[in-house]
């Protein structure tokens, strides 16, 4: 009888604590995404890993610089052993999502963190040369990031913000050393996608750092 009491005993502290790391879950990613960094930092100290991911495979991080959360990231880049280096389903990091939004205090902090600067396949530069944010595109290169950093099918940031980004992220790239003259699996250089996109100004930039290196490219 004494153990079957204890059996039962067992039972209802697994059943209670069970539930209660149920609701916590819940009650953390639903504060991530209302910056309720009060909330976040109660759980934490409770004991809740800042790395848990949701049911999508996103942690509090990733989704705090997503949503934007900018407290509760505070609260969570705090944290011991928090890890910033973090992938969602598309292969994008907390850091390339904040050089998307040209959030340049963001992505020193993750940086500080040891986010990866340098990551394979398209990188943090990439998006920043996306978006024309020149400042954080300054703070990836002077944290060593490869300015001609390759895509899965070989696009470069000079590219990128030859079709996308603006002229100030162009003649930027350009000044800081990006090379003109490469091409992506698509046999496409930057000169061609700022043709493409119908970037006058783009093209002229390209242009003229494509003639200043000696290479004929067609014409424009």
């Amino acid at each position: 009888m004494r153990n079957y009491f204890r059996y039962f005993i067992y039972l209802f502290v697994f059943i209670g604590f069970s539930a209660s790391s149920a609701g916590s879950f819940e009650d953390y990613f639903a504060a991530v995404a209302r910056d309720d960094a009060s909330t976040v930092q109660n759980l934490l100290r409770r004991g809740f890993d800042p790395n848990t991911v949701n049911e999508k495979g996103l942690t509090g991080v990733f989704i705090a610089v997503r949503t934007p959360s900018p407290k509760v990231l505070n609260v969570l880049l705090a944290a011991p052993k928090i890890q910033v280096e973090t992938r969602n389903e598309k292969d994008e990091s907390p850091l390339m999502l904040a050089a998307l939004q040209g959030d340049l205090a963001t992505c020193q902090k993750l940086i500080a963190k040891d986010a990866d600067v340098n990551k394979t396949g398209w990188a943090p530069l990439h998006y920043a040369a996306t978006n024309g944010h020149v400042a954080v595109m300054q703070l990836l290169l002077d944290e060593n990031a490869y300015i001609d950093a390759e895509s899965p099918n070989k696009t470069t940031p000079l590219m990128m913000a030859a079709s996308y980004g603006s002229t100030e992220a162009v003649k930027f790239l350009l000044e800081a050393g990006a090379d003109p003259t490469l091409k992506n699996e698509k046999n496409l250089s930057a000169l061609d996608f700022a043709q493409k996109a119908s970037r006058p100004d783009a093209i002229e930039l390209i242009g003229a750092a494509v003639r200043k290196r000696g290479v004929k490219q067609g014409t424009w």
